[in-house]
């Protein structure tokens, strides 16, 4: 069994799709598949059950995937060590994120560059995107993880997922019961949505904009908890991205996919600065999250 197999099933089993987990491990849908076929091939057995809607790991697959976990883990861990004796790194690293980007783990993407560049200093800022894209272009940061494509210009910009929003609402709600929900059947809604200078923010109010839709925001709050908060007490919906609905505070909150219409996607991207300091970290970074699989918060 190969390490790259082991990453392969380690997203797959985590995602339940494949266009995610190939995503995550920076490879095709077909590339994946044929990767798990081999695996099953040479282990004699299924890792996975395959539907048209999702992919559910076996018994056996649920067997594999704490050693496959520990492989993956391992041979992070292994690069991170000869990298921190072979490579002596100081001074500066000025990063920032929005709050609950969901497809990437910042804070383990830090603890990891830390680990293998313990000597060079971390100053962390959370802000809304726009914020932080500001704080890029005006070199006050080296690196931001955001989710908007909004004034990127030329700065260097890598895109590490992306995934609908969806309609989120408490079950006695009308729309509660509906498998999909398109934007124009929204407009008398109340909504709970965030502040202007969150990336969400944008991205609903361009959606209804380019369709012509008002909305009313009701209550404007900085805090993912504090909306899921106001939601489950029924004084509005929310139009969030997916991951927000998996949260623990939403367990019993409806989520309801919102029809496509191919431009209204939650995109996390890091965008780095072009004008880097001679002793800025920010390359490192990018090396470390092209080395492995993105962590997913």
């Amino acid at each position: 069994m190969e390490l790259r197999q082991m990453e392969y099933l380690v997203a797959l089993a985590d995602e339940r799709q494949f266009t995610r987990a190939a995503e995550l491990t920076g490879v095709s849908q077909s590339g994946l598949s044929a990767a798990i076929r081999n695996l099953e091939d040479e282990l004699g057995t299924k890792l996975f059950t395959r539907t048209t809607r999702k992919v559910e790991p076996t018994e056996a697959g649920l067997a594999l995937l704490p050693f496959a976990r520990s492989m993956v883990s391992s041979a992070t861990e292994a690069r991170d060590a000869v990298v921190q004796v072979s490579r002596e790194l100081s001074g500066t690293l000025r990063i920032g994120a929005e709050q609950c980007l969901g497809l990437v783990d910042v804070a383990t993407v830090m603890e990891r560059f830390h680990r293998r560049y313990p000597r060079v200093e971390i100053a962390f800022t959370q802000a809304g995107s726009h914020e932080l894209m500001a704080g890029v272009r005006d070199g006050d940061l080296d690196a931001a993880f955001v989710a908007t494509a909004d004034h990127v210009g030329v700065l260097p910009r890598t895109v590490l997922g992306q995934e609908p929003v969806v309609l989120l609402c408490p079950p006695e709600h009308p729309f509660a019961s509906r498998t999909a929900v398109d934007r124009a059947e929204l407009s008398g809604e109340s909504f709970i949505d965030f502040h202007p200078s969150w990336a969400v923010r944008q991205l609903n109010d361009d959606a209804f904009g380019a369709r012509g839709v008002r909305r009313r925001v009701r209550f404007t709050v900085n805090d993912v908890h504090t909306l899921l908060d106001l939601v489950d007490r029924g004084l509005g919906v929310a139009l969030v991205p997916r991951h927000v609905a998996a949260k623990p505070q939403a367990a019993r909150l409806v989520a309801v996919p919102v029809l496509p219409d191919g431009a209204s996607d939650w995109v996390v991207s890091v965008v780095t600065g072009t004008g880097e300091r001679p002793d800025s970290p920010a390359p490192h970074l990018m090396e470390l999250l092209e080395d492995a699989p993105v962590p997913v918060g």
